[in-house]
This record gives C-alpha cells, structure tokens and sequence, in this order.
C-alpha cells in the first residue's frame, strides 16, 4: 500500500507542489493538471507539457497514481456535457506522455452550479441515461488508450452509494470502469449512525473493482469543510479492517486538508496502515 496526496493540496509551481509532497514523505499523487500551471479540462494540453511534468515525478520518485478529468458528467446542458467529455478524452490520449494510467471523475449531477452538490432530479431516469451515454462516450478511448476511469460514489451525485456503483459496473461491463472509494462519501453529515453497516456493503459490493481508497475525514457539522483524516467521525478502524479482508492493497490518497494539516493526517493514517497491514514494516520506509 502506496500513501500519497492530491497535488491541489499546495499552492505554487508544480516543483513546489511535489517538493512539498516529498517532504511529508509520501511517493505517490493524484494530479490535477491545473498544478502544472493549465486549466483542469484544458482544450489543449501540449505533449511538451505532459513529458515535463512526468519528468517532475520521475526525478523525485514520485508515482502519478492519477489524474483529474473531474467534470459534472450529467449536467443538465447537453453542451456542457460534451465539452467534458473531449476534455476527459484529451487527458486520456496524454496519459502515456503523462505517465499515469487512470482518469478520474464524478458522476455528476442535475445542479447546474456545483457538481458536488445533490439534486433531487438525480433520481430521475433520464439522468442515469445521461450518465450511459457519457460513459458510453469515455469507455472507448480509455480502452483504446489502456487507460481506467475511476469513478467514485459521492452523496451529491448521481452514483450516489456503493449500490448504484455496482449497477454501473454490472451496466457498463468494461474492465476499464473502476471505483475510488471515498469512506466520508459515502454519509450525509446527519447520518452516520450506520456507519459499520454502509461500509461493510461498499467494501462487499465494490472489493474487487477498488482501485484506489481515499482518506478524508466526515463531521457532523456542514461548514467544515477542511475535514482531514484522524480530525472527525469517520470509523478508520473498520475502514481499514475492510480494506485489509477485501485484499485491497493499491494507492491511499489524502485530501480535503489544509497544508498545515497534511503531517498530522499523514501520521495518522500511517499508524492505520501499521495496525491492518503489519506485513509492510515500517510504514515510513516502504510509502
């Protein structure tokens, strides 16, 4: 098991960025590509760039485990829709320059303005359809290209619990389509009394198509918004209990924290991953 970090955690140039990274010890990211300096969907994105912002990784041992093609994947504008969709598609053809192999992205959702946000017309059925076609659209290339889409359950989207995740896997049936699992996005802030019950079936459903987990933390209280790992109510022990029996081993990625908390939180996973995965040793010198 790999620990690493979204890029977007820090601020300023992408050497900075992966400095920064490296400091804390961990040798693996999640790019979004406006680190490097472009925008996150770009229209273009230069073949010079891709090569030099691997040769960034590279030279510090760092591991692109990802990168962000995130876009609102059934917005209600069909044309909205499909300027993401030729843009997830360009990162697809850059991976290889890149160096990564997985896109990733949200399901989306009917609110025209914050693709994190819950609709109540995400339900509907025309919006599962539009998520079909999108994806319909996106598999082709990524299997041209070798590439997976990781897609990820969120409460604010359409996919939103590991039963719908795993009706999309069954629909779409491409090796492609895979699932980042996101413990805290699995709850609404209110509603965590079934905490073991909703991971244990996200890990049930989902184990196999895991290909990587993501460590943030859930509260009860809707304005915190900075809710690092180890900081509020999300149940790490049976998080990582299931990782460990599902035979999850891939890439674990912080997020949602501040710079300042990143050392604190990297501490705390670490003694998770010492606790489930004792076989790994010292955690500090294998991630």
């Amino acid at each position: 098991m790999e620990i690493g970090i979204f890029t977007r955690t820090f601020t300023g140039a992408l050497d900075e960025i992966l400095d920064a990274i490296v400091g804390h010890g961990l040798t693996c990211a999640h790019l979004s590509v406006a680190s490097a300096g472009v925008a996150g969907l770009p229209g273009k994105l230069d073949e010079d760039l891709c090569v030099a912002v691997r040769g960034a990784f590279e030279r510090r041992g760092l591991r692109m485990v990802t990168v962000s093609g995130t876009f609102n994947a059934i917005h209600p504008d069909p044309t909205v829709r499909k300027q993401g969709i030729r843009g997830v598609q360009r990162l697809i053809q850059a991976c290889d320059a890149l160096g990564t192999r997985m896109v990733t992205f949200c399901t989306g959702t009917r609110n025209r303005n914050n693709m994190w946000q819950y609709h109540p017309d995400n339900i509907k059925r025309e919006a599962w359809a539009d998520l079909l076609s999108t994806l319909g659209a996106l598999i082709p290339t990524a299997e041209a290209h070798g590439v997976m889409l990781g897609i990820e359950p969120d409460q604010g989207n359409v996919v939103d619990s590991a039963i719908k995740a795993r009706m999309l896997l069954d629909e779409m049936k491409s090796k492609q389509l895979r699932i980042v699992l996101d413990g805290a996005n699995l709850f609404h802030h209110h509603a965590l009394s079934d905490m073991t019950v909703v991971l244990k079936e996200a890990f049930e459903l989902l184990g196999p198509d895991i290909e990587i987990v993501h460590a943030k933390d859930i509260t009860g209280d809707d304005t915190k918004k900075n809710q690092a790992a180890g900081t509020g109510l999300l149940d790490w022990p049976t998080y990582f209990r299931l990782m460990k029996s599902s035979g999850f081993d891939g890439p674990l990625l912080l997020h949602n924290m501040k710079p300042s908390q990143v050392a604190t939180s990297v501490q705390f996973v670490r003694r998770q991953v010492a606790r489930w995965y004792p076989e790994l040793g010292n955690t500090r010198e294998l991630m």
